[in-house]
């Protein structure tokens, strides 16, 4: 981050994180709280290592990322994580291949440390105790809604069902109301998913099983488009590498702390911010331990919905010049 953008984002957080000299000691100048959160946040470093970078205690760096965390969540999330210019992330995914869709979905799982209480809930398919980020992303990889929280046993169709963001789409109050013709099929603007994910008239995903040439097709031009938010998990964990080590904070905090990291993507994303390949050696390693699980396919569809998916299939093999 540039000094520009930290400047920047010191002044959106101020009126949050300005605290008041006590007899006892002097407070913290806000643009030092939010540098000792970003180093935490950005490195796997410990809390003492961060503290004796900045002079500080370890409890002084606890304190100072959770009410940065907590500032960036109550000031910034609503403008920042949001969907922006519908026409725009439209137009970008038909670049890609892919006609009116507005977002990618998916989710990731970020390592914790075994929750107090029910631990069990928490260990996913590959063994480790984590949370589940779901996230919806727009053509550029930016995150335009999140959901954070969920155990890690949690298979992300369920995750998606109880989210805000389906209840959203199913009742057609996240995107206009904007539908092209396909064939003879009307087709709303949609987002996409893995196998994961429902088929739903507004959430295209892969077929399965044995293929034919256009399935494949599909699938390809799908993948291709889906491809953004696998782009923007790994941007986001390789930036803020501390979400690849197990987490000790608490089961309320590190919910926030995950929303704060996807904030700063959003914003870094935004500003153009710099990013080194370099940093991917140790993210690697750090997330060498912590595989993401494989989620089962959903293989129910809603009565209908099948003909808009059959309807794309069509039109991508009489337009292959698009692939």
């Amino acid at each position: 981050m540039c000094k520009g953008t930290f400047m920047e984002l010191c002044d959106l957080l101020s009126p949050a994180l300005k605290c008041m000299n006590t007899k006892m000691r002097a407070a913290l100048t806000v643009e030092k709280q939010v540098a000792i959160a970003l180093w935490k946040l950005a490195t796997p470093n410990s809390y003492r290592s961060v503290g004796n970078q900045f002079g500080t205690g370890k409890s002084t760096v606890g304190a100072a990322v959770m009410q940065v965390a907590n500032a960036i969540k109550d000031l910034l999330i609503s403008r920042v994580v949001t969907l922006g210019n519908v026409q725009v992330i439209v137009d970008g995914f038909a670049a890609m291949g892919f006609p009116n869709c507005g977002g990618a979905i998916d989710g990731t799982h970020i390592p914790v440390l075994a929750p107090e209480h029910q631990a069990s809930e928490y260990i996913n398919r590959k063994g480790y105790f984590s949370i589940v980020l779901q996230a919806l992303v727009d053509h550029k990889g930016r995150f335009t809604n999140i959901n954070v929280g969920w155990p890690g046993k949690v298979h992300d169709a369920r995750i998606f069902r109880n989210s805000g963001l389906f209840q959203k789409l199913q009742e057609g109050a996240f995107f206009p109301d904007q539908k092209i013709t396909i064939g003879d099929v009307e087709m709303p603007i949609v987002i996409l998913g893995n196998p994961a994910y429902p088929l739903m008239p507004w959430l295209m995903k892969p077929y399965t099983g044995s293929l034919d040439s256009s399935q494949e097709l599909f699938n390809y031009r799908l993948s291709k488009s889906r491809m953004v938010v696998e782009c923007a998990f790994g941007c986001l964990k390789v930036c803020w590498r501390s979400l690849l080590t197990r987490s000790d904070l608490s089961e309320t905090n590190i919910p926030t702390v995950i929303t704060a990291c996807c904030v700063l993507h959003n914003i870094c994303e935004s500003k153009g911010e710099t990013f080194m390949v370099g940093w991917e050696v140790e993210a690697n390693r750090l997330a060498a331990g912590y595989a993401q699980p494989d989620t089962r396919a959903v293989r129910r569809a809603q009565e209908g919905v099948v003909r808009i998916r059959e309807a794309l299939k069509t039109s991508f093999m009489t337009d292959q010049a698009r692939v």
